[in-house]
């Protein structure tokens, strides 16, 4: 009983926490950490994808493609995303702690089509409690598990060898 009354404080704590910070870190192997409010992503170039939810239903989801964050934060993108920069990968962490990974090439334009966003609004309104301020958003998966919600921060990192 006790441990379960400790996670439910930490739960709590996490949830508090949350609600206070003002924007979400990008940080890792980038040349300019950053720490990005709600006001600088509304300022860069805004795009929009769809993704389904749980049950199968889209919805239309706007925010900043990842690209540009990692443009902004001087992640190696492009023709420099070769031989051990191959090796890298994005890790993004959520408020209750959940973690989902990328590889780096998987988000870059010079590998994929795919533009995943992250996401501040959803049909025309901002996300709602629960699920923003920024959330994650993989559209063409077949689940969507990585379409992750109160992100915190976006580290790019080197796979150990």
């Amino acid at each position: 009983m006790r441990n379960l009354l400790l996670a439910g404080a930490f739960i709590l704590l996490s949830i508090a926490s949350f609600a206070q910070q003002s924007g979400i870190t990008v940080g890792g192997e980038v040349l300019t950490p950053l720490t990005l409010s709600a006001a600088d992503l509304a300022a860069m170039p805004r795009t929009t994808a769809v993704a389904k939810d749980k049950q199968g239903t889209p919805h239309t989801f706007s925010g900043v493609a990842l690209a540009e964050i990692f443009n902004k934060a001087g992640v190696t993108t492009g023709r420099n995303l070769r031989g051990e920069n191959l090796a890298k990968y994005v890790l993004v962490t959520c408020a209750d702690n959940y973690q989902v990974v990328f590889s780096l090439a998987e988000l870059d334009s010079s590998f994929t089509d795919r533009v995943v966003i992250l996401a501040d609004q959803v049909e025309g309104q901002p996300l709602p409690a629960g699920t923003g301020p920024f959330r994650v958003i993989v559209p063409g998966e077949k689940k969507p598990a990585r379409n992750c919600f109160q992100v915190l921060s976006i580290d790019i990192k080197f796979a150990k060898k």
